[in-house]
């Protein structure tokens, strides 16, 4: 009975070691996040890329990187919950994810650190509008639409 109980005991640890390891959260960007396997593209806005660069001051900043590292910093070491919407042509999941309550969308929008992808949804215009009006994230620098700068990617 008492190797049946620890067979059982070790079984369980092994679930909840894999299962935790498989919830590990990854930030790509201001705008994609990995949860184990599955790929998320946030649902509504666009973030810069990585290597996108923005000035301000009449100094080069790395606004890609900044995004990225607003993200990560609000997530910490939790796991968004994310309602899919969609699959994108990169076969990510197209989905709002939230801490909580809040959705990692309008955060990014509103903090200034993405733009309301309005091509796609009007959720998120309002929390641009809010942003931009003070000067927050990449809205206090000069910078190319991060559709535009894949676009002028795609041009060279």
């Amino acid at each position: 009975m008492k190797k049946i109980i620890i067979f059982f005991g070790l079984i369980f640890f092994l679930s909840v070691t894999v299962s935790a390891d498989t919830k590990k959260v990854k930030v790509i960007d201001g705008d994609t996040i990995h949860i184990g396997t599955i790929k998320y593209r946030f649902f509504g806005i666009d973030a810069p890329e990585i290597k996108q660069i923005c000035e301000k001051d009449n100094k080069k900043v790395e606004c890609g990187i900044l995004a990225k590292n607003f993200l990560k910093n609000k997530i910490g070491d939790k796991i968004p919950s994310c309602i899919t919407k969609d699959k994108d042509r990169y076969q990510r999941v197209v989905a709002e994810c939230f801490i909580g309550n809040e959705s990692l969308s309008r955060f990014m929008v509103r903090e200034g650190y993405a733009v309301a992808y309005s091509k796609y949804s009007k959720d998120f215009v309002e929390d641009e509008k809010f942003a931009k009006e003070n000067r927050l994230g990449i809205w206090s620098m000069s910078f190319q639409m991060p559709a535009d700068y894949r676009k002028s990617l795609q041009n060279k």
